[in-house]
């Protein structure tokens, strides 16, 4: 293993996603910020357009190497440091892990990233009421889902699935605090919250909190 470099943004869920993993699995690492607002964006400006080919964040250098695209980071990051494993130890289990964090990864956040709302205001000219109406519109859709994923069959899981903290949950929190960034209302989901509530309270997940990261200063 060399010496790993993440490209982040303090706001970027998919960036958050990334840095629990780290912490969780107590890697060292150095974060370079790319700030996604200021002057346009710098993940369109040289020299990040070289290393992110969709200019987007993370990317996650480890000497030579750059991936891009944080569930696979996860991935690489499970196997580079096994323990403590992010993955269960079956078959099932990791296929339901994979799947809660594909729900968040696939069909919640591609529909509310920064650079679609952008799109929608700036491309389409909705006002901000319509654009919060489609953040809204997507997130309870997911949530919904997530809910009954989480507690059907009756479960008494700790986290995402089982005792400690997974993939799932690397997913899971980001999406909440973008959540509750965006003033939605989570009452209608007890189960989600309650695992949110609990990650909340680890050291690993407060390290990799956006108000602890140096940029979001």
């Amino acid at each position: 293993m060399g010496a790993l470099t993440l490209f982040t943004y303090f706001r970027s869920s998919a960036a958050y996603r990334v840095r629990i993993a780290l912490e969780l699995k107590g890697l060292a690492y150095d974060a370079i910020p790319v700030h996604l607002l200021r002057d346009g964006g710098e993940h369109h400006r040289a020299p990040y357009t070289q290393i992110h080919p969709l200019e987007l964040v993370p990317a996650l250098q480890d000497d030579a190497l750059v991936l891009t695209q944080s569930l696979a980071i996860l991935e690489y990051l499970e196997e580079l440091q096994p323990t403590p494993p992010l993955l269960p130890d079956t078959r099932a289990g990791r296929a339901r892990v994979r799947s809660i964090a594909l729900t968040i990864a696939c069909d919640i956040h591609p529909l509310n990233n920064l650079r679609v709302l952008q799109y929608l205001q700036r491309d389409l000219g909705i006002d901000e009421l319509q654009r919060n109406a489609w953040y809204q519109r997507w997130l309870r859709d997911g949530l919904t889902a997530l809910e009954r994923m989480l507690s059907t069959p009756a479960r008494s899981d700790l986290y995402c699935h089982g005792d400690t903290p997974t993939l799932a949950d690397c997913c899971l929190i980001p999406q909440v605090f973008n959540a509750l960034r965006f003033h939605a209302p989570l009452e209608e989901y007890p189960t989600v919250m309650a695992v949110y509530q609990r990650c909340q309270v680890l050291g690993a997940f407060q390290r990799a909190a956006p108000e602890a990261q140096p940029d979001a200063a």
